[in-house]
């Protein structure tokens, strides 16, 4: 079971120095990866202060060697296939192929898209962004390529370097448990981040519900013949600085869960670093 530290792009987390710090300390705490969130307004009537999660996810890399960095999650129909494939190229080539391009429709979908013009039907968002993954595996490959779509055209595209993991850089898809539809996709690629219901506040999931999502998702990849391909599950919550997370998450580990993402509750805390930091200073749940 590994574990990871999740923190906004806004509040105290806006600052790459504090990002950095917080990398820095993770890596050292024992702790594997390190993921920002992607908004560029989150909800508009709060006001935030937010960064760009490329920019803070570049101080992240310079100020570690070991722990895995990504951005969970991007909404892919927000972004040009090329540009967000060269994003994540430039980065994994910095750190060694150290990153996971986490995925997802995005929230608040009013906000995040609807203030810009930009389409906000759910279904034509989740249609742009099974294109978007089809075409970010394209230009992953290193070969001339081309691709039609409803919403994404890719025209005899050369796309080099190419990243350092191959074939390509990991994709975990997020989506809410129990919808099937994010799970089927979230099944076709290299892992899960699911949303379980009434967790908003930093609650564990129960491990019966993580054990169901894990059937279903292993049996979707089983029709694919892909069970011999590797995939993660990561589940988040809020942990105690306390021996008494260990065993709370062993229980998601035996249901299937192959990383516990350690989360602040969504309240006063989320954009505060010095919750985060505590927690994460104290180490992971994990037995020692």
């Amino acid at each position: 079971m590994r574990c990871s530290v999740n923190v906004p792009n806004f509040g105290d987390f806006q600052d790459p120095r504090v990002i950095a710090d917080l990398a820095r300390t993770a890596e050292q705490a024992g702790w594997d990866a390190l993921w920002v969130w992607d908004h560029v307004v989150h909800e508009r009537a709060r006001a935030r202060e937010l960064a760009d999660p490329w920019v803070l996810l570049t101080a992240a890399a310079l100020a570690t060697e070991r722990i895995r960095l990504g951005a969970m999650i991007t909404p892919v129909a927000r972004r040009r296939p090329i540009k967000l494939a060269k994003e994540l190229t430039t980065l994994d080539r910095l750190t060694g192929g150290r990153m996971v391009c986490g995925v997802g429709l995005g929230a608040p979908i009013a906000d995040e898209f609807g203030r810009f013009g930009e389409p906000t039907d759910p279904r034509l968002l989740a249609a742009v962004l099974d294109e978007g993954l089809d075409a970010l595996a394209l230009l992953w490959s290193g070969e001339a390529v081309s691709y039609q779509g409803e919403h994404i055209t890719l025209d005899d595209v050369l796309c080099l370097p190419t990243p350092v993991q191959r074939p390509r850089i990991p994709v975990w898809v997020a989506g809410r448990w129990p919808n099937k539809a994010p799970m089927r996709r979230a099944a076709r690629w290299d892992g899960v981040i699911p949303l379980f219901t009434g967790t908003e506040g930093g609650h564990v999931p129960p491990a019966s519900e993580v054990r169901q999502l894990v059937e279903y998702i292993t049996a979707r990849r089983a029709e694919a013949g892909a069970l011999d391909q590797p995939f993660d599950v990561v589940v988040g919550g809020t942990s105690p600085a306390s021996p008494a997370a260990v065993g709370q998450v062993a229980k998601l580990g035996d249901a299937g869960a192959t990383w516990w993402d350690e989360q602040m509750p969504f309240d006063d805390r989320v954009d505060q670093l010095e919750p985060i930091l505590r927690r994460v200073e104290y180490g992971p749940p994990r037995p020692a």
